[in-house]
């Protein structure tokens, strides 16, 4: 008895916010009936990740800093520690690698904000009561589901897409971009600054904004729909515009969900079959069977990724309004 009590002392003491003592019993505080919740949520997947992908991620952790030799015999392999070899290698010594990086990772930059600033728009729009609101948000998460593959592969294995894209191109003096009379008359009249060509390469990229934007206009919309429609009527009764309602109440409610946006926004990115720096992996990994090669820039990249997200967020939550 004295065992547990020390033992239900010592758990209130140190995790006051899950745990309370009600007559010598531990019970569940409110926000740990909450998180109890959620780890059953998360549970399949922790399962799933410890039985299925922790040996691969230990195995290819091994690779990059190994020489991989594929024993044919044998029907299998060898590792040979070399240390930093394949990381010099892929940082030093390959013509692509940094370079291919660096662009994705500018690219990103162009392509994460109007992703969000897009789906925001977007979900806004759908949050109206207007006629057939459930077909038109149908639409908009329609790319959800072609682009898990079946788009991407049509798009770019399809002959006849692509010479219909090249027929294209080669009419097209302007090599089909949409904005491209209007850059010209611009440029023409000194109007084209640099904020300018921002929008322009914007707007020349909607088609893979609006692909990447289904996600993230359910999880802006599912957040807009929990603003009390109360607070919207003070503010009207009190005078604010649509304009000072959207900065003073809607903003501020959703801004926990532009900082989960703005994350999943960046690691899709960085992580879809089209970026060219997982496409130089997979050539290495498949075509060219380096497997240590492949796993050092694979590794090395991952760590791109944490500290971009990283930046992200110590930047953005600095701003994020949490309502309670």
């Amino acid at each position: 008895m004295k065992i547990k009590n020390n033992f239900i002392d010592f758990i209130t003491k140190y995790l006051p916010k899950y745990f309370t003592q009600k007559n010598d019993e531990l019970c569940l505080t409110l926000e740990g009936k909450n998180a109890r919740a959620g780890y059953l949520f998360v549970l399949p997947f922790i399962i799933g990740f410890i039985s299925f992908m922790l040996l691969p991620i230990f195995e290819s952790l091994r690779m990059a800093f190994s020489r991989v030799i594929i024993d044919v015999s044998n029907y299998g392999f060898r590792m040979e520690f070399t240390g930093l070899g394949n990381i010099q290698r892929a940082l030093l010594v390959d013509a692509e690698f940094n370079r291919l990086l660096v662009e994705e990772l500018v690219r990103m930059v162009l392509i994460v904000p109007a992703v969000i600033i897009f789906s925001l728009f977007i979900a806004l729009i759908l949050n109206q009561e207007f006629k057939a609101r459930g077909f038109v948000r149908a639409i908009f998460f329609l790319p959800v589901i072609l682009s898990s593959g079946v788009l991407i592969g049509l798009e770019t294995n399809n002959a006849l897409l692509h010479s219909v894209a090249e027929s294209i191109k080669q009419s097209n003096q302007l090599k089909t971009s949409v904005t491209g009379v209007l850059e010209q008359v611009l440029a023409a009249e000194g109007a084209a600054s640099r904020y300018m060509k921002y929008i322009f390469q914007v707007v020349n990229q909607i088609y893979n904004i609006a692909m990447a934007s289904g996600i993230q206009i359910i999880i802006f919309l599912s957040a807009l729909q929990t603003i009390p429609s109360s607070m919207f009527e003070a503010a009207k009764i009190e005078g604010s515009t649509s304009w000072e309602c959207f900065w003073k109440i809607t903003f501020p409610m959703v801004s926990s969900l532009i900082l989960v946006n703005f994350v999943y926004s960046v690691v899709d990115y960085l992580i879809r079959t089209d970026n060219r720096v997982m496409r130089k992996i997979f050539v290495a990994l498949v075509n060219r069977l380096d497997f240590g090669f492949s796993a050092a820039m694979a590794w090395f990249y991952f760590l791109v990724v944490i500290v971009v997200i990283g930046v992200c967020l110590s930047i953005i939550s600095k701003k994020v309004y949490y309502y309670e």
